[in-house]
């Protein structure tokens, strides 16, 4: 079971200083102006897909509900507030008794998006939505580039494992995250370590170059790892001759050697050499797992090479291109005056160069043919049509201020499978294209 997404505290004492200075000015403005209590309606959406992407993957959701329950103004947070004299006392005495008591409701985690889909839709105060905005934005675009990435490797894999390597290749927490984000992404270990701790990821990882540099010869080396690891671990053949690595490898190790890595080189051809190597040398079990500066394109390239894993970095935790995904959170309703009762009015940003935004609080729905594929994500403002009812895409997430959809880690790996599959077949095409399904927008 994941335990960090059944609930445990995050790492950090509180995530309410993961914000932009201009969200508490704003509340103080509100507060001042009477228009705080007003009931608003923020979605997150995105205006087009990274150029060439066929669809999106949302991934973070479970983070976000983390991120919302930790939002607290603690004593030390509000002593820099008032240092740095950034909010007036009266806005310091309503941020103390901060907590989000309103309703989120978006997309699951895992399900594929398109350009315009209302992600995730936060209901409540102005004063206490309006302060989400950059933490929910700064997780979902982050997480939802990576697992995007994710993906498309693993389309281009087909069944062999993924393995995330980019610990290295970005922040330290945001290597976390990315673990994260590539496993429901489609990937299938990591590895790092605080990513296994944390979200109860397979880790995974043996020895690199410097091992083998260490010692005195590559036998010694692979001697080493044999004694301490076993037989089942995987040998790095690339440090001085591969040929004469594997030779040595299977040598060592016997015939029961559970893998090789390779790290550089021509991996096609590679591939090919050492898989026949191998098998001659009788160790026709022994897996090939290669690495190198891998993305999904490269994947796709040893489709037809004799390799059974791949570990990929840098390309995955960077969003192979695209490292964000152009989220927005949008003010598109608020109530016409005071109280709860008060009824809600549409409000939109009108703007040029493609920054206009649609006003209304939205519901959507994934259209399918006769054959169950999909053929359009349908958003609307009114009332939802009857053959779509069944097909609406958000759930609840938050109620009144509450967590109500926490789930494991797999639910949404395994979501996202399924939502990829009823997609149509184009939508794996790696070269590049428009959003595979249009959006449809109804009153």
């Amino acid at each position: 079971m994941n335990t960090a997404d059944l609930g445990l505290p995050v790492t950090v004492p509180s995530t309410a200083l993961f914000t932009d200075r201009y969200e508490l000015t704003m509340l103080q403005g509100a507060l001042r102006s009477g228009t705080a209590d007003r009931r608003c309606v923020f979605e997150v959406f995105t205006r087009r897909l990274p150029e060439g992407r066929r669809y999106g993957v949302l991934a973070g959701t479970g983070r976000v509900l983390d991120a919302v329950e930790n939002f607290r103004f603690d004593s030390g947070v509000l002593g820099f507030l008032a240092d740095q004299r950034i909010v007036d006392e009266a806005t310091l005495e309503w941020l103390a008794d901060y907590r989000f008591r309103g309703d989120i409701w978006g997309y699951p985690e895992g399900e594929v998006y398109f350009p315009g889909s209302p992600l995730m839709r936060v209901e409540g105060t102005f004063a206490e939505a309006v302060l989400l905005e950059t933490v929910i934005l700064s997780i979902l675009n982050h997480d939802s580039a990576v697992a995007a990435a994710a993906s498309r490797m693993a389309v281009a894999a087909g069944d062999r494992p993924l393995i995330e390597m980019g610990a290295r290749r970005t922040h330290e927490l945001a290597a976390v995250a990315a673990a994260r984000a590539a496993y429901v992404g489609g990937f299938t270990s990591t590895s790092d370590l605080a990513a296994g701790f944390r979200y109860n990821i397979p880790t995974v990882g043996t020895s690199a170059h410097a091992f083998t540099l260490l010692h005195d010869t590559e036998r010694d080396a692979f001697t080493a790892q044999v004694d301490s690891l076993g037989a089942g671990t995987t040998l790095l053949v690339d440090t001085y001759d591969v040929a004469e690595a594997v030779r040595m490898a299977v040598e060592v190790a016997g015939s029961g050697l559970g893998a090789v890595r390779i790290d550089s080189g021509d991996l096609l051809l590679l591939a090919h050499r050492v898989r026949q190597q191998l098998d001659e040398l009788g160790a026709k079990d022994t897996r090939i797992v290669v690495t190198s500066d891998l993305d999904e394109y490269a994947i796709a390239s040893l489709a037809a090479a004799p390799v059974d894993a791949y570990g990929v970095g840098t390309q995955l935790v960077t969003g192979s291109g695209h490292p964000t995904c152009s989220m927005v959170y949008k003010l598109v309703a608020r109530a016409e005056g005071p109280g709860a009762d008060a009824p809600l009015v549409p409000v939109a940003k009108k703007s040029m160069g493609g920054k206009a935004s649609l006003g209304g609080r939205k519901w959507a729905a994934r259209r399918v043919d006769a054959d169950g594929v999909a053929e359009a994500e349908v958003v609307g403002t009114g009332e939802v049509p009857a053959d779509l009812v069944d097909r609406q895409l958000l759930v609840p997430l938050v109620r009144g201020g509450e967590v109500v959809a926490r789930e494991p880690l797999d639910a949404p790996r395994d979501r996202h499978r399924a939502a990829r599959a009823a997609l149509p077949m184009s939508a794996t095409q790696l070269s590049r294209g428009e959003p595979v399904l249009p959006t449809h927008y109804l009153p």
